[in-house]
């Protein structure tokens, strides 16, 4: 796929104006306050996995709603002391899978907590175990329009309210530093951390690539590809439905988000993305942290010609390097 979005150096100026509902944060303090009225871990227990330089344990915490979420959580052995924790949030269609499978951290030498999507696990990986409950609002087949209509019914808000809750939960969990939480995803994973950079203002930085919910409605007349294709072919067939699930999105732009972020960022981007269009990237960095009075460290990576793939294994040599600098090591 050639270029298509905007050229590199009009993506490094676009800063473009969001409908921002002007109830955002109240909605998202309301919908969080809510799900915080219980303790945030329902039970940890040892996985036996075969390996032995990481331990891990099946993590089970309260999300939206209370609802059990699942997780992964490892940590090299033979380490005492509290380690950084990096909370990794999956891409779309995704679960946690098994729990051998994403150990870069692990032996970089982090405490690492990988969440499960609710409702999602199904399209690719080896599945998830963590069912949502609550999808019984009208929309598509796909987790990304099952409760369009409405912000209240809508998929991520649940799915959102869920990664706050993991960064709560892995401050819980035995040998962990909390003053030094990550958050870090690709894609839809990327979004999710994005947004928890948003309402945890305490988090130590952020690391996203690609990430899925940025400049939304730029991207739905960009991209029939993944995520923003189903919402478009819902939108095809429930004509007239625009001004709902435009309202609905606003609340999960990842742009308002990021503006109101203030952790060090950093950023991955594949200029030849269908699926995550580099301008919702560029316009999440370029805003971030413009609502805080902060002025955090940030930079941004661009690949100009890879897709959603981004950086792949470079991009996680940067992100560790970066994050030992940020964080101050994790000997």
């Amino acid at each position: 796929m050639p270029a298509f979005d905007l050229p590199l150096t009009e993506l490094e100026r676009h800063r473009p104006d969001i409908a921002e509902p002007a109830d955002f944060d109240a909605f998202w303090l309301r919908t969080l306050k809510e799900a915080g009225q219980a303790d945030p871990l329902v039970s940890v227990r040892p996985v036996e996995t075969g390996l032995r330089l990481p331990l891990t344990w099946d993590v089970t915490f309260r999300g939206f709603a209370r609802d059990p979420v699942r997780a992964w959580f490892s940590r090299p052995a033979g380490i005492g002391e509290p380690l950084p924790a990096v909370v990794e949030f999956a891409g779309y269609g995704r679960g946690r899978g098994l729990p051998h499978e994403r150990l870069t951290w692990v032996n970089a030498g982090y405490a690492h907590l990988l969440m499960d999507n609710r409702g999602q696990g199904d399209e690719y990986g080896c599945g998830g175990q963590t069912p949502d409950p609550h999808a019984t609002a009208p929309g598509g087949p796909g987790p990304a329009v099952r409760g369009l209509l409405t912000p209240e019914d809508y998929h991520y808000r649940r799915l959102i309210t869920d990664a706050v809750r993991a960064v709560t939960a892995v401050r819980e969990l035995p040998g962990v530093d909390p003053a030094r939480t990550v958050a870090v995803g690709n894609s839809q994973g990327g979004g999710l951390a994005l947004a928890v950079a948003g309402l945890v203002p305490d988090l130590a930085a952020l690391l996203v690539t690609a990430p899925l919910l940025c400049g939304i409605r730029r991207a739905l007349d960009l991209t029939d590809a993944g995520p923003y294709g189903e919402i478009a072919s819902y939108l095809a067939v429930h004509r007239g439905a625009e001004h709902d699930a435009y309202r609905t999105l606003s609340y999960v732009e990842g742009v308002s988000f990021a503006r109101r972020a203030q952790a060090p960022a950093h950023f991955g981007v594949g200029l030849r993305d269908t699926v995550c269009p580099p301008s919702g990237a560029y316009a999440a960095f370029n805003r971030y942290a413009e609502l805080t009075g902060t002025d955090p460290r940030k930079e941004i990576h661009a690949y100009p010609f890879n897709g959603h793939e981004g950086g792949d294994a470079v991009q996680v040599r940067r992100q560790l390097a970066w994050a030992r600098e940020v964080l101050g090591g994790s000997e």
